[in-house]
């Protein structure tokens, strides 16, 4: 049994707690607009259940991915990081994750190429 849990971290069972999440959050609306002979292109624009099954889609990458900036963050030493997450709140969430990875990997680059940091 110990085999099992090897190599499980804390937020690796976060992130498989919200892979698991995302899966039924999502297919539960997605199965009612199956069993509700619902247009899900066409119920984008006017609600039901596609709207839902894309709601909990964000929802869960959001929370996944504000997780990966803070530990991202605290790893490579970033100031402020927990500041993307909330600015994402007042801009949104597809711009500040893509800014985090870019400031990320200046950081990365930067590392790589001080003499005296560990690659």
């Amino acid at each position: 049994m110990s085999e099992l849990r090897r190599h499980w971290t804390p937020t690796a069972v976060a992130f498989l707690v919200l892979a698991v999440a995302g899966l039924v959050g999502t297919w539960t609306f997605n199965v009612f607009a199956i069993v509700q002979m619902r247009d899900f292109i066409g119920d984008l624009v006017s609600g039901g259940p596609a709207v839902s099954s894309i709601t909990v889609d964000l929802m869960v990458v959001a929370i996944a991915g504000s997780i990966f900036i803070i530990v991202e963050g605290r790893r490579l030493g970033m100031r402020f990081a927990g500041l993307y997450i909330v600015l994402s709140g007042v801009t949104a969430f597809a711009f500040t994750f893509p800014l985090f990875l870019a400031m990320r990997q200046r950081r990365l680059t930067a590392r790589r190429s001080s003499p005296d940091s560990p690659a």
